[in-house]
């Protein structure tokens, strides 16, 4: 495949991040399609067996397999890196497969790490539970409280690990001054950046290390696929995260990759939609239950921090009612607004995290990371916000609220 005019990476890398997500990584066959080609292939034909041999020594450039390279999600990869200001990168299957991967192929038995209190319930069932089954300890810490990863450092910490703004407690975190408490301590800084989207936030600029994604979520964004990525520096990408996933093949299949460049030529017009949309909808919420949280939001505890590091107060607006009974009254009296424990979707999805996403957690774990029974994500989407505050005016007030 020959590349498209004006690919090269220097070139490229100083292009908008809307440029970027439409143009970059192309690479075109020489049919010179304007669409991306699916190369729904598992293997790789040679023309001797010496270079057979060579690409597998890596003396040669080419494919072999398409656990290890595609065509299709070989662009998805190099435009992500592009957007995200990432040396290299690694499309994975789900999201989940990302974080697990970007923990255990640095991770070895007799390390330490350090993670926020607040994340997506599985990333808390992977730290708490699985991680631990392979002799590596983890501390957990209130990822708001930036002194308290500090205190949490030993010699053997080899990497910090949290989600900002945090699923679904809507926790900040300050990557920078986290990325150099972890580097002072000699560990690798991994961000979840599911939330934010590499629209509104870019971790790796901010010092951290490794930055991961579901991109089922906001990079998909339209409810079709599952699917992650993680992003880093060449040198870890390569030498430590792909000689562990090349043998465990957490990969991304060439149509779901094709779907996900597809997504990406909107994303930056999906995203910024939603945050006007979720500001709208936060504001009509705010002093309507007891109460509203969202980063774009003054009343927010740590709004000042969040507009430092993103661009936008982001598409999720987390509410507390007063129980779960009242929880489950509000959104099964909702008439547009889908039940659906998914986000970052076109659709305005809510779900009652602690009997959903966080429900393999405990009653104990959830208490701590502040998820309580009344407690509801909103995921805003991209419908007109008029229609939005109207479903939830009528939904409060079926509810009691």
């Amino acid at each position: 495949m020959k590349r498209h005019t004006g690919q090269d990476r220097s070139v490229t890398r100083n292009w908008h991040p809307a440029t970027q997500a439409v143009r970059g990584g192309t690479a075109r066959s020489e049919y010179g399609e304007t669409s991306e080609a699916i190369f729904l292939t598992s293997g790789y034909a040679y023309d001797s067996a010496g270079q057979a041999a060579g690409r597998f020594a890596g003396t040669e450039t080419g494919m072999t397999y398409s656990r290890l390279q595609n065509p299709t999600v070989q662009m998805l990869e190099e435009r992500l890196c592009l957007m995200e200001g990432a040396e290299a990168g690694r499309a994975t299957c789900t999201g989940m497969a990302a974080m697990s991967a970007a923990l255990m192929s640095h991770l070895s038995a007799g390390d330490h790490l350090v993670a926020g209190r607040a994340l997506f319930g599985s990333c808390r069932v992977l730290v708490d539970t699985i991680l631990p089954k392979f002799g590596i300890e983890t501390t957990i810490v209130d990822g708001r409280d930036t002194e308290a990863w500090a205190r949490a450092r030993r010699p053997n910490t080899k990497a910090f690990f949290l989600e900002t703004p945090a699923n679904p407690t809507l926790d900040v975190c300050d990557i920078a001054a986290i990325s150099d408490i972890g580097h002072d301590a000699g560990a690798l800084v991994v961000i979840d950046n599911a939330f934010a989207s590499p629209i509104l936030q870019q971790p790796l600029k901010l010092g951290a290390d490794v930055v991961c994604y579901s991109a089922t979520k906001h990079i998909d964004g339209q409810g079709r696929v599952l699917a992650g990525a993680v992003l880093g520096s060449a040198q870890w990408i390569n030498d430590i995260y792909l000689a562990y996933t090349r043998h465990t093949g957490p990969v991304l299949s060439a149509f779901n990759a094709w779907l996900l460049l597809k997504s990406l030529e909107t994303l930056d017009l999906r995203v910024r939609r939603m945050v006007d949309n979720a500001h709208a909808v936060a504001s009509f919420l705010e002093g309507r239950v007891p109460v509203t949280l969202y980063p774009g939001l003054p009343s927010h505890p740590q709004h000042d921090l969040a507009m430092r590091q993103m661009s936008g107060g982001g598409t999720i607006v987390t509410l507390h009612v007063e129980d779960r009974v009242q929880a489950h009254a509000l959104l099964d009296a909702l008439e547009i607004i889908d039940i659906c424990n998914n986000l970052g979707d076109s659709r305005s999805l809510m779900t009652h995290c602690a009997s959903t996403t966080h429900a393999s957690v405990s009653p104990t774990v959830r208490e701590e990371m502040g998820i309580t029974e009344g407690l509801l994500r909103l995921s805003v989407g991209l419908e007109d916000p008029r229609d939005l505050i109207a479903d939830l005016t009528q939904a409060l007030k079926r509810a009691g609220l």
